[in-house]
């Protein structure tokens, strides 16, 4: 009898996060939190405007395990940058021009070709990219929060790494001076190996955000 009741009592209010702790994890996780709202939302001012919405989004919430705390925040910040953006609305048009404004400072140095080409997808494609590959979720979660056909994610995703194959090859042959070798290049070995440092999962702990 008392372990049946045991096993029925939901875990204590210090097992989970508080808006402190939320507002520790986006202060010591500035750089790359700023940089996953940038990337999704493609302009600076949209991105510091989602970066302060994931904030407070997250301090509101008060069942999240501490284990899972980081995650959330991440996921906050996703939720607002299409709470923002819109992508399955807005126009096709790319071409953003970041080098050239405020927020490219706030990028690392060895990350701006990579960035800048994914700030030159699509929207919808950029949103796919960096929740799919970058963040790591599934094909039937990017369909839920961006709203659209769970078979077009992968559709979209493929146009997404042409894109990206495709900029970054043209980027380095021009930095080769015109090397044939280095445009010969597939997207496999130029992807994205030090963006990804900053998309690192959280280890699997075995609970879920309630």
């Amino acid at each position: 009898m008392c372990i049946a009741r045991k096993k029925r009592e939901r875990p204590g209010r210090d097992s989970y996060a508080t808006p402190t702790e939320f507002k520790r994890i986006f202060s010591e996780d500035i750089n790359s939190l700023y940089l996953l709202s940038l990337l999704l939302t493609g302009v600076p001012d949209k991105a510091e405007e989602c970066f302060v919405e994931g904030i407070g989004e997250s301090t509101k919430t008060n069942s999240v395990f501490k284990e899972w705390a980081r995650s959330w925040a991440r996921r906050t910040i996703v939720q607002s940058a299409i709470r923002l953006i819109a992508p399955t609305t807005y126009p096709e048009s790319v071409g953003n021009n970041v080098a050239a404004t405020k927020g490219w400072s706030r990028v690392p140095v060895m990350l701006h070709a990579e960035v800048g080409a994914i700030l030159e997808l699509a929207p919808l494609e950029r949103f796919v990219f960096v929740m799919s590959v970058l963040e790591r979720y599934s094909d039937n979660d990017c369909s839920i929060l961006l709203g659209c056909p769970r078979r077009e994610i992968a559709s979209l995703r493929t146009r997404a790494l042409r894109q990206l194959g495709y900029l970054l090859k043209s980027r380095r042959h021009t930095e080769s001076g015109g090397d044939n070798s280095a445009a010969r290049e597939n997207f496999a070995t130029i992807a994205t190996p030090l963006i990804a440092q900053y998309f690192e999962p959280p280890a699997w702990t075995g609970r879920v955000p309630q």
